[in-house]
């Protein structure tokens, strides 16, 4: 199996990662409904059998709950995967989440996800959101000061733009930067990848399938189910004039996958590790099923004439996306001013 180093890092990675986001449950902002540990579990165990060899958890995920399952999971397991985490959320005896950048707030963060983990090191610590940015420059001084004490390994960012790269750069060069890259989300081909490529820092990307869109397996039905917990309710792409256009991407990805016995989720990832900045692509799977919907991708590469076919797929679909983009705008300068928060601004940035 090939593997890849990240960035200036001796961590020789797998091109697909287990993803735990949906392992957290419910009970938090972005969940998606209600999960059943031991399936999640299994999950792991499968994907781990399969040669994964790197997991991709965050604090916030279900308020620590999948860094407990990640735990639970890799008891007695060995050889033992690379365990990556991220800090910079935090919550109250409510459950309500807040962005923290502050140092001591860091510290203890870690902390807690070294207990929950079951650990004496974090192999990569991340930054989870660049929010407040003022603090950027502080928190990221705490992180390289956590990796001098020997708590964690390597540091990363998560969701930044280059801008905010460019200042935490100078202070302490950068491992990686986790960014969301899919077919239905394109924003890091413009600065943030070239950034990274020419700065060797490592790309580790998240919802290479849309958050489920582009598996080939949910249907209008399906998404008309999800729990009311799921929070992919509340994101535009999985409600109309945009749910249409992503399932029309999905089924192009369904019949390329038919030649090969790949499944359109399989495409989806070879699409995002086609991109030479990319390292490796978070997967999130809950259950064995779905760890073999996808582990194919371990091995599939798209050829040019699939990568063509995906790309007329998607320039058709450019001007009708354009449209519903234009009209979006003009709903939101019509409506009434709301409040700045940073929680809010997560969700705006997260459903488009």
């Amino acid at each position: 199996m090939k593997l890849k180093k990240l960035g200036n890092t001796e961590l020789a990675l797998t091109s697909i990662g287990i993803g735990t986001s949906v392992m957290g449950g419910t009970g938090w902002e972005f969940s998606f409904g209600p999960q059943d540990d031991t399936d999640c579990i299994s999950a792991i165990h499968s994907a781990l059998d399969h040669g994964i060899n790197w997991i991709d958890t965050a604090a916030v995920y279900g308020l620590g709950h999948a860094e407990e399952i990640v735990a639970k999971a890799l008891k007695g397991r060995s050889p033992r995967p690379f365990v990556f985490t991220k800090c910079g959320i935090v919550w109250d005896r409510q459950g309500r989440t807040r962005n923290s950048l502050k140092a001591g707030s860091i510290r203890q963060e870690l902390e807690s996800s070294l207990h929950r983990l079951n650990t004496d090191a974090i192999d990569l610590y991340q930054i989870h959101w660049p929010i407040p940015d003022g603090e950027i420059e502080k928190a990221w001084t705490e992180v390289a000061r956590l990796q001098e004490e020997g708590k964690v390994r390597y540091i990363g960012l998560s969701n930044f733009n280059v801008m905010q790269m460019e200042r935490a750069h100078r202070i302490v060069p950068i491992t990686s930067l986790q960014t969301q890259y899919s077919i239905l989300a394109r924003q890091a081909e413009v600065g943030v990848l070239p950034f990274a490529q020419q700065n060797n820092i490592g790309v580790i990307a998240y919802a290479p399938m849309g958050s489920g869109l582009l598996t080939g397996g949910l249907t209008r039905d399906e998404i008309a189910k999800f729990s009311v917990g799921d929070f992919r309710r509340r994101m535009s792409n999985f409600r109309e004039p945009r749910l249409s256009l992503n399932l029309e991407i999905a089924e192009t990805l369904r019949t390329i996958g038919g030649r090969y016995g790949r499944t359109a989720g399989e495409v989806a990832i070879a699409w995002v590790l086609r991109n030479p900045a990319v390292t490796g692509t978070v997967v999130g799977v809950k259950n064995r099923v779905e760890v073999a919907g996808v582990m194919g991708a371990l091995e599939f590469r798209l050829a040019e004439v699939e990568a063509a076919e995906i790309e007329q797929a998607a320039k058709r679909s450019l001007l009708r996306r354009i449209i519903v983009r234009v009209t979006e705008v003009a709903r939101d300068l019509r409506a009434p001013a709301k409040a700045y928060s940073p929680s809010r601004e997560r969700r705006i940035r997260d459903s488009k």
